[in-house]
């Protein structure tokens, strides 16, 4: 494995991930039921935004660093925000977590962390990092998911946002929730994917949406960026249901603040109904 996402670390891509993952387990968290929070391709769990990787790319200057100073962010951000923030202290943002770490931060007493991760090194340097609710799991998230669903508390959420390295990554993610979804159809679940090729994105919706699954919604965020990754999605299943109001303006808000380019743009749709 070539992929390093401590290159890429609190970029644009993360914002929209990691925001929306904190908003969604923030509203169970309504729910006094303990949730399990499990995160398929977890990597090392944080990452050190002045480190070489980091600056090499500075692609976090147009992600969060453009967000953590700002007062005026829409309210459903404040809980990805908020956990960024307390992190770093009164300090300038240099650690930036990554989803097992969010987890971990936003985990009830009563709530369970699952962290799957497959590269060795990154696996290790999330066993150091991890807080004590954090179960880490060495190995292929993909082949570990069917173990863990459903889980003993019966709600909560699955993180699957694999590296896209393989050219079948569209075909393994599908598969993966599909089955993933058999098992545990009440669960809620948020699938990660870059947006290098559209047509192949759009053919993953559709495969997603001729499953028979209900309650699909996809959201995108292009910044229009010239060189390297410009956009990026999520497909959310069993997302509560606030998710297109509370978030059809902020995806908007959130293309004018990250964009890199005149023709930013975001969108969110429903893929399936009830």
């Amino acid at each position: 494995m070539n992929y390093r996402h401590a290159y890429h670390a609190g970029n644009f891509a993360d914002v929209l991930k990691h925001a929306v993952l904190c908003w969604v387990v923030r509203y169970l968290q309504q729910k006094e039921a303990p949730l399990a929070l499990i995160d398929t391709h977890a990597g090392p769990g944080f990452y050190d935004l002045e480190g070489l990787e980091a600056q090499k790319t500075a692609e976090a200057k147009d992600g969060i660093m453009r967000l953590a100073a700002r007062t005026d962010a829409p309210a459903a951000l404040a809980p990805y925000l908020e956990t960024v923030r307390a992190l770093n202290g009164e300090g300038p943002l240099r650690r930036y977590p990554g989803s097992p770490a969010l987890f971990a931060r936003m985990a009830r007493p009563i709530d369970r962390v699952v962290a799957c991760e497959l590269h060795p090194e990154d696996g290790e340097a999330l066993r150091a990092s991890a807080a004590g609710n954090v179960r880490v799991v060495l190995g292929d998230g993909y082949r570990t998911l069917p173990s863990l669903i459903p889980p003993p508390e019966k709600r909560g959420v699955v993180l699957i946002d694999p590296p896209f390295e393989a050219p079948d990554e569209f075909e393994h993610l599908a598969r993966s929730f599909i089955a993933a979804h058999r098992k545990w159809p009440t669960g809620v679940f948020v699938l990660w994917f870059p947006i290098k090729d559209r047509p192949a994105a759009d053919r993953f919706a559709a495969e997603l949406a001729s499953a028979a699954i209900p309650k699909l919604t996809r959201m995108a965020l292009d910044v229009d960026r010239t060189e390297g990754l410009g956009a990026t999605g999520l497909v959310l299943c069993n997302a509560p249901f606030t998710l297109a109001a509370e978030w059809s303006e902020l995806l908007a808000w959130l293309a004018s603040v990250l964009a890199q380019g005149p023709n930013a743009k975001a969108a969110i749709e429903q893929l399936t109904r009830s």
